[in-house]
């Protein structure tokens, strides 16, 4: 007797979201093998009597598609069997045509089970972006929840949410984010399972055509001067700070606003600055002047308290990355208003914030006729990874010594 093959909803099984798992039961001689095919749909969205998801179901296509895959495969199977007159159970049939199942779940349900993991992995920067990406997609589907399959977002899609985006006024640099992270998410999905890998529209879709270059934010070494020279005794407490940690971050290699917030009494060893950037986690290792020191020495008493070089993050209080992404970027939004108002006063005309400190570091050494080898790794421009590598090929001291033209 040849066994017969079906799909059904087992509705003896309800998921947590309501919805009953799909099953293939595979019957011969009077013996049934249940196997999950990774699919669950709403007991309102199946037809029982014709075993079938309802013209209404919203993944109609893609679990009919599945199921007639898996009923082919097995079909197939079976006349191999009888062709060559060999015998099998029903449970020996399953277990020779077992093998990896793509499993379905929602756009929406992915995105929020990828953010949750990697909050409590304490990667807060990757759970932001994709929150970020999350909600940007959420309202170019009329903030209504991302019920689609990965399989669902093809090259149509991707084009329709570029040009929603671009009707939004977003620029090139943001468009070029957001279908990054979108990528990133998608090839997640691939690897759990969720979708196969030919279904991937990046391979189509190229990223690379957006214009990412950002106008240059570097100031003169006339403006850079300014500021450094600037007394700001009679200053309110948050000025003095900005003043600070711009002039800390010109003086230290262009040191980016999150890792001065992350630097101890540690980051300092034989008159060097020793860190490793948040951003890239390259290791960086650059002369620590007497000036910067001077600067850092006004924070002791608070550094001997709180753990940290300067009065951003603390030991006691910022525990979790969470809470020290918080708080540096709510710190950051206050020094860079003091010092753009700060800056006016002192006659500049562009707008300052800590990040220009990081490009006017980079621009006054290229003016100086430094190597552009050794400096492009601070401005982290176009490529980390050409950076990095131009970074590890010079000795400290060719960058010691490029160090000696910023004043």
């Amino acid at each position: 007797m040849d066994a017969t093959i079906s799909v059904i909803c087992f509705k003896s099984k309800t998921l947590a979201n309501g919805e009953h798992p799909l099953m293939l039961r595979v019957t011969k001689d009077r013996k049934r093998i249940m196997k999950s095919l990774g699919l669950s749909v709403h007991p309102n969205d199946w037809d029982f009597d014709r075993n079938e998801p309802k013209p209404k179901c919203a993944n109609r296509k893609y679990i009919q598609q599945i199921i007639l895959k898996v009923k082919s495969e097995y079909q197939t199977k079976l006349l191999e069997k009888s062709a060559r007159e060999e015998d099998y159970t029903a449970e020996t049939l399953v277990r020779e045509q077992a093998k990896p199942q793509i499993q379905t779940e929602t756009v929406d349900s992915f995105y929020r089970r990828t953010i949750a993991q990697l909050k409590q992995e304490g990667a807060v920067g990757n759970a932001y972006a994709y929150m970020n990406s999350y909600y940007l997609l959420k309202k170019f589907n009329d903030d209504k929840p991302l019920s689609c399959l990965f399989s669902q977002i093809d090259d149509a899609f991707l084009s329709a949410f570029e040009s929603w985006m671009r009707s939004r006024g977003n620029k090139e640099t943001t468009l070029s984010f957001q279908m990054r992270t979108l990528r990133a998410v998608f090839n997640r999905a691939v690897k759990a399972k969720i979708v196969s890998k030919e279904k991937n529209p990046f391979a189509e879709y190229k990223i690379s055509k957006f214009n990412t270059r950002t106008p240059k934010r570097a100031l003169s070494k006339a403006d850079i001067m300014k500021i450094v020279n600037a007394d700001c005794t009679l200053e309110k407490p948050v000025c003095r700070l900005a003043h600070d940690l711009f002039v800390f971050s010109y003086l230290c290699g262009g040191i980016s606003f999150v890792d001065i917030a992350n630097l101890t009494p540690e980051s300092i060893a034989e008159g060097r600055l020793i860190y490793r950037r948040q951003k890239t986690h390259g290791a960086i290792n650059i002369p620590f002047s007497e000036q910067a020191k001077v600067i850092a020495e006004k924070y002791a008493a608070y550094c001997e308290h709180a753990g940290y070089l300067f009065p951003i993050l603390n030991m006691h209080r910022h525990i979790t990355p969470q809470q020290k992404q918080n708080r540096v970027h709510k710190v950051c939004r206050q020094v860079n208003l003091a010092l753009q108002d700060f800056a006016k006063r002192q006659g500049i005309k562009a707008t300052v914030t800590t990040y220009v400190a990081r490009h006017s570091f980079a621009t006054v050494l290229k003016k100086s006729g430094v190597n552009i080898g050794i400096i492009s790794e601070a401005l982290g421009h176009h490529s980390l990874k050409t950076t990095q590598i131009y970074l590890d090929s010079f000795e400290n001291s060719q960058i010691d010594a490029a160090m000696q033209n910023l004043l």
